[in-house]
């Protein structure tokens, strides 16, 4: 098949998912992957690229474990939201210059706005309490994963940016 009937059949096949409301998507050379909301596509591709063009490959590769552990079938929820929670770790600490504090520690100097900064940090403790340490009986919704995978990426782009931006400096 020549790469245009390949690419003319994996636009036919995600446009039919889409219809249909299947939650997959073909991607190159990923394979078959989740496709999520238009908002978790964005954030989590925008995160992989900025996050990769700033030098921090291990977020980076983090949030691609993310997308990989989500896009099993089943989905691995725990994972996906460990993997999320790693990145945004990751990148507090390079953005801190400090490479063994907790993102616990880490929380309060990064300078995130009020009220946002108690809100990480929630995402941080639900993501601990919920796909960290389980508790038997305690089942994670897809959409919780989706969810907490989105609003990681979407903080560890913020911090990458205004780490870069001498204007927030």
């Amino acid at each position: 098949m020549r790469a245009d009937e390949q690419g003319q059949f994996r636009d036919e096949l995600n446009r039919s998912f889409g219809e249909r409301g299947i939650g997959w998507k073909l991607r190159d050379p990923d394979g078959i992957v989740f496709r999520g909301g238009p908002a978790f596509s964005a954030v989590t591709s925008q995160a992989v690229h900025i996050l990769a063009a700033t030098g921090r490959i291990t977020a980076s590769s983090k949030i691609q474990e993310a997308l990989a552990d989500i896009s099993r079938k089943p989905p691995d929820v725990t994972g996906a939201m460990q993997h999320s929670i790693a990145a945004l770790e990751c990148v507090a600490r390079n953005v801190r210059g400090d490479a063994n504090a907790t993102l616990g520690a880490l929380l309060p100097k990064l300078d995130l706005p009020k009220p946002l900064d108690t809100a990480v940090e929630k995402l941080w403790g639900f993501a601990s309490n919920r796909a960290r340490h389980l508790k038997e009986g305690n089942i994670i919704a897809d959409e919780q994963a989706e969810l907490t995978v989105t609003i990681a990426c979407a903080v560890c782009i913020f911090l990458a940016k205004k780490d870069r931006s001498p204007e927030w400096s």
